[in-house]
């Protein structure tokens, strides 16, 4: 039976009596849709807003689509490449298909099926690609459409395909299979020939085993009517499609991986198993004219060179004017383990190995024409790596690699966060392009990036975009995303601020991270006033700022205690201990050197104010860029690692950085370099505390939440990208179980009093064991280190103002346990309550106050909101020199789950920004530079009147939204977003100026919130959360913008925009563009008489219908694509569209119809057999007696 609160019921009334209904649920809510969070709250005040706030969003202006995928094709199968439009297409493991051309020409494409791409074939100049899958499925995709899309299928039913070929300005596809024989498919109508090459008719007679799958298929460069098929076994056969028979086969006891022609027809070359190169000549087919094995030693006794590993691939290109290039991949020899992978260019008597840093799945080797009877003159070799694409010029002698214009090294270290920002100042694109600039590499071709094909433009939407991601290794990459693309602008690595550890002593400073220490975790960048912040996975916090000049300096360090524990003795002097830190205790406190000001004699082997990490204690360069202004590392407490960050803010204005974790929260003063708070989260909440948490023993308090989203967030990272990542990010939850001594494990005690100036109420559970205090722990308590004086219960409740909507225990309990059980990043009941929120603002503190005063508004994984109050020196000048005071203002505000974002909207509802400080470069040669005034923008309107008497809080956790006014405090509007899952990402966005809602829900969906009604505007099951990557990697953004991690290797934007979907088609590159064919050369008269077959091949009189008859019904079926209906809504309106439309109306009749005579002639062929057999019966027993049946 639900349970009702009176209170919550009355409180509905009121606030809903003046201005109608006071809140929109869904799903039932919870009875409580809105009302005063206390009973003196005036609730007209909150209904009159409403009325004047008028909300232009409404669901048309919503629509969900992907834009573009960026970043390396992730496992990366087929390669193929248009040499006369220039393109290059990649197929992968997954199904899917990237065709690149030059820089903002990249189109993403997926098979339905998800089956792997085995193979890859441009139909040249055509605008159209052939796809083979690994389900036996062959696909013709239509590439002169933005979006390309399939015409064609044909799935071969009995046998498997191995490879494919189709010569150039030809519409007959030889497909081979894994029984070996070879088929033909006619491209435009995707209609099986009924001409076959059968594997028993191509080898001899005599032969007894079977020649494996077909591994190659070429037509002779000197005549098309002669097709050369090769065999693993090791055979190969040169078949006259005419005569129908072979001319010659050729066998050799290796077998064979690929196979290469010499652009007269008249030699061919093979690559083999043990690492040989043969050369055949087609008059002298009995043995190979030329064996060598590029890599292998002469053995001891001079006769036989050593076998090596395989050639994969081989390719033999002929130039004009020089030596032939063979180029292959693999063949190395087997001494060498420890070699790299490699590609081998041979050039003459010059043999270079190109070793690669990962496995080559495959290369191709780009020419001047697209003819294969024609000199090839080879200019560059693409070489598609598992996890890198490279393309190397072979028109210099060293083989320099080309400048990769592709994003394609996103994963160069694991990404591990993301952020997103749309619409940011114009100038900052520039600058940081700048900076970046000055870290180009040196040593690559100065040729033209030699995959040019396609077009692109700007398109309508030309506002600024930068995505920062955040990797393993401690980088931070800046990049350009305007306009749909993607160029890297900047790099910082933060991991430059500490020292690198040495294998010796890596257990001892950093046990708590086994490998990528320096992983970033979370990262917050104000772009109006350049300040960015890290939060790192050894638990440190390092704030950059932003100078366009080189600097030599040290880097200012400060180190932070946060414990979340438990206190049951009171000082009997309450009144002798100030409530919170004063001035005098507010002294700087800068690191000195590597020693702490705070540093505990060690009980045995416990660690105690210890950083994870060593920062550098020597002046360090700092280029152009982002520069390193202080680094903040929490320490060791009593034997316990620091937990990781759950949450960060940063304001410029107020030259604050805030963050929180799982034991409390930290605020420090980055101007003056001072902690200014360091505090446990039931601290904060003083005596009035909304849980009475219970001691726990000390064993169990040793473990804190497994499944706590913020902190086990990375340990399923990229299973399949590096192990690595696992152990680190794992080893920061796991460690918190490691066994201690007994001895340290009988002295710890539930009750006991933790001497690092947090002190908690008593009712309060104990999340961290400590010490039994003795009479040294005693002095040390009354010797704590500056600006830690301990916060008491016996205070707290003289200071703090508490309005609780909720007041029974039972009701607590009702509100709070369906989030806290259902979710995986809610904190649970026994466990500690994280920070998970943070953000600075210009607010109403409490229900009194009268103007807005700076705030920090902090939230918990229990769902609790508590506002601080900051009070900031008057003056510019004393900004430097008085302290800033950091005090709790009294208000909490609850939700239910964890607490996602916050933001604030003025009385007119328009979304309020924090304020800022405008950026001044902090290096400037120019003296009045470093001494004018800070210019802060506080986005409050001077007078009142404008402001208005109110504004709005908008807060949102993992399971409601909800808008109270401030500063009555009353809860406008609540929508209860989820039930049954949880939300991993929630930002308030602007969109087509206006303001809403964005969350991402665990179970998929996508959804949109007007503000501050809270009306449902869109809700769309779009992307299960098949992936930790997703959960930790989805990000929105303004203007209908959002991304996420789709592979380790690729960002996948999407829009929520109904306009953005609309001009997509605009904004979007042409992968086909008009080019003329060139023309053939001029083969001379002699050579067109003596240099091969004289007459004219005609494939459609050798494969069409009329000669080859019908293919059989049961060998492949024909499955019409999509493709041609996409068409018809590219192609314009009127005739073009009319005509369209008629001819697939045609050919849809005409699959019937063929259909139809399918029936018809299966139904006469069941007739003939039928006769066939009762003719058989009735000669059976035409002369027998009756007796003799």
């Amino acid at each position: 039976m639900k349970k009702f609160n009176f209170r919550k019921v009355l409180d509905g009334l009121t606030a809903s009596s003046p201005g109608g209904s006071s809140g929109s649920g869904s799903g039932g809510g919870s009875g409580a849709a809105g009302g005063s969070t206390h009973p003196g709250g005036t609730a007209g005040a909150a209904g009159t807003p409403r009325d004047e706030i008028q909300e232009t969003l409404t669901s048309d202006y919503f629509q969900i689509c992907k834009t573009v995928r960026h970043g390396f094709p992730y496992l990366p199968t087929a390669l193929a490449f248009d040499p006369v439009q220039k393109i290059l297409a990649i197929g992968t493991r997954t199904g899917a298909i990237r065709i690149l051309g030059r820089p903002g020409v990249d189109c993403y494409c997926q098979h339905e099926s998800g089956a792997a791409v085995l193979q890859l074939q441009f139909l040249i100049n055509e605008g159209a690609l052939v796809s083979a899958s690994a389900d036996d499925t062959l696909h013709l995709w239509n590439l002169r459409q933005k979006r390309p899309a399939i015409l064609h299928s044909l799935k071969f039913n009995r046998e498997r395909i191995t490879y494919c070929h189709l010569p150039f300005q030809s519409k007959w596809l030889y497909v081979g299979t894994e029984r070996g024989n070879t088929h033909i498919v006619n491209i435009e109508s995707f209609i099986l020939s009924g001409y076959v090459i059968m594997w028993n008719k191509a080898i001899e007679l005599s032969t007894k085993t079977h020649p494996g799958p077909v591994v190659h298929l070429s037509d002779s460069p000197r005549d098309e009517g002669k097709l050369l098929i090769g065999y693993e076994n090791g055979t190969i056969v040169f078949w006259d499609l005419r005569s129908k028979r072979a001319d010659l086969r050729a066998y050799y006891d290796e077998a064979i991986h690929s196979v290469a022609w010499h652009h007269e027809g008249k030699q061919f070359m093979c690559s083999h198993s043990d690492g040989s190169l043969t050369l055949w000549n087609l008059k002298s087919p009995n043995r190979p004219f030329q064996t060598t094995i590029p890599h292998g030693k002469i053995q001891r006794d001079g006769k036989k060179t050593e076998s090596c590993k395989p050639i994969l691939k081989v390719e033999y290109k002929t130039c004009k004017n020089s030596e032939p290039f063979v180029i292959f991949s693999g063949g190395l020899s087997y001494d060498k383990a420890c070699r790299r992978p490699s590609l081998t260019i041979m050039h003459g008597k010059a043999i270079t190995v190109l070793e690669m840093d990962h496995p080559i799945v495959d290369f191709l080797t780009l020419c001047e024409t697209p003819y294969p009877n024609e000199f090839q003159e080879p200019y560059a070799v693409v070489v598609l790596l598992e996890k890198d694409l490279i393309v190397v010029d072979l028109t210099q002698t060293n083989f320099p690699i080309f400048e990769n214009p592709y994003p394609i090294d996103i994963h160069e270290s694991p990404v591990t966060c993301t952020e997103y920002f749309a619409d940011c100042p114009p100038d900052l694109i520039p600058v940081l392009y700048s900076v970046g600039a000055k870290h180009k590499k040196q040593g690559y071709s100065n040729k033209e990036w030699p995959v040019s094909g396609g077009a692109w433009n700007l398109g309508a939407q030309t506002y600024p975009e930068i995505i920062i991601t955040g990797h393993a290794d401690g980088s931070v990459k800046f990049w350009d995303a305007s306009a749909i693309t993607l160029q890297m602008l900047y790099k910082l690595k933060t991991s430059k601020v500490f020292e690198k550890q040495k294998s010796g002593e890596g257990k001892a400073t950093a046990d708590i991270v086994e490998e990528d220490p320096f992983a970033v975790q979370m990262m917050y960048w104000c772009p109006e006033s350049r300040i960015f912040c890290v939060a790192g996975v050894s638990a440190y916090v390092v704030v950059y700022k932003f100078s366009r000049h080189e600097v030599n300096t040290e880097i200012a360090s400060l180190e932070v205690r946060l414990q979340y524990e438990v206190e049951d003795i009171i000082t009997p002097e309450p009144e002798i201990i100030p409530p919170f830190p004063d001035a005098s205790s507010q002294l700087p406190s800068l690191k000195n050197l590597s020693g702490s000001t705070n540093t505990v004699a060690c009980e045995g082997m416990m660690k105690d104010s210890i950083p994870c990490l060593s920062v550098k204690t020597r002046p360090v360069r700092m280029p152009p860029g982002y520069q390193a202004d202080l680094v903040i590392q929490l320490v060791w407490v009593d034997g316990e690692p620091p937990q990781q960050i759950t949450s960060l803010a940063v304001n410029s204005a107020y030259g604050l950085v805030a963050f929180g974790n799982c034991n409390g929260l930290a605020v420090v003063d980055f101007m003056q370099k001072t902690v200014l708070l360091s505090m446990g989260t039931l601290d904060l909440y003083g005596s009035n505390d909304p849980y009475q948490r219970q001691p726990r023993s000390p064993r169990k308090s040793k473990q804190f939440a497994a499944d706590n989203f913020c902190m086990r967030g990375l340990s399923n990272f990229y299973p399949d990208l590096t192990k690595r990542i696992r152990t680190s990010y794992q080893s920061l939850t796991e460690l918190s179980d490691s066994p201690v001594s007994l001895e340290l494990e009988r002295c710890k005690s539930p009750t006991s009093d933790h001497v690092n100036g947090h002190c908690t109420s008593p009712t309060s559970q104990s999340c961290s064991s400590g010490k039994r205090l003795s009479s040294a722990d005693v002095t040390k308590a009354n010797r704590r280190g500056p600006g830690r004086p301990p916060f008491r219960k016996a205070q707290s409740a003289a200071c703090m103002e508490i309005s609780l909507p909720v007041t029974t225990e039972e009701n607590r309990e009702n509100s709070f346990s369906r989030s806290r059980s259902s979710s995986v990043s809610s904190i649970d009941r026994d466990s500690k309550e994280a920070i998970t929120a943070l953000y600075f603002m210009e607010s109403f503190a409490r229900k009194n106050d009268s103007a807005v005063s700076p705030c920090l508004w902090v939230g918990t994984g229990l769902g609790m909101v508590l506002i601080l109050s900051l009070n900031l020196p008057a003056s510019d000048e004393l900004r430097q020199t008085e302290p800033v005071m950091v005090s709790p203002s009294g208000t909490v505000l609850t939700l239910k789950g964890a607490v996602l974002t916050f933001a604030c909207l003025d009385c007119m509802g328009t979304l309020t920004h924090p304020p800022y400080e405008v950026w001044r470069d902090p290096n400037s040669a120019d003296d009045s530079e470093k001494t004018r005034k800070r210019k802060l923008v506080m986005h409050s309107p001077s007078s009142s009147q404008d402001m208005g008497d109110h504004q709005f809080a908008v807060i949102c956790s993992e399971k409601q939204a909800k808008v109270f006014s401030l500063p009555s405090q009353t809860c406008l509007y609540v929508h209860n977003i989820t039930e049954t899952s949880f939300l991993l990402r929630a930002d308030v966005v602007t969109l087509c100026n206006s303001v809403c809602l964005a969350c991402f829900c665990a179970n998929g969906h996508i959804m949109t919130l007007s503000l501050p009604s809270l009306r449902p505007l869109l809700d769309v099951n779009y992307l299960p959360v098949t992936d930790m990557r997703i959960a930790r990697t989805f990000c929105f953004t303004n203007e209908g913008q959002a991304l996420y991690l789709s592979s380790p290797t690729e960002i996948q934007r999407l829009t929520y925009s109904q306009e953005m979907c609309d001009n997509l088609q605009d904004m979007l590159g042409d992968l086909f563009t008009p080019v003329e064919t060139p023309e053939a050369q001029n083969r001379g008269f002699l050579k067109g008489l003596f240099g091969g077959s004289g007459q004219a091949f005609d494939r459609e009189e050798l494969f069409g219908e009329a000669t080859a008859g019908k293919a059989s019904r049961s060998l492949a079926q024909h499955i019409p694509g999509s493709g041609g209906i996409e068409g018809v809504r590219g192609a314009a309106g009127g005739v073009i569209g009319d005509l369209t439309r008629a001819r697939i109306a045609l050919d849809e009749r005409g699959q019937k119809l063929g259909e139809l005579d399918e029936r018809t002639a299966s139904m006469m062929a069941s007739a003939e057999a039928f006769s066939k057999h009762a003719h058989e019966v009735m000669l059976k027993y035409k002369d027998k007696k009756w007796y003799q049946f």
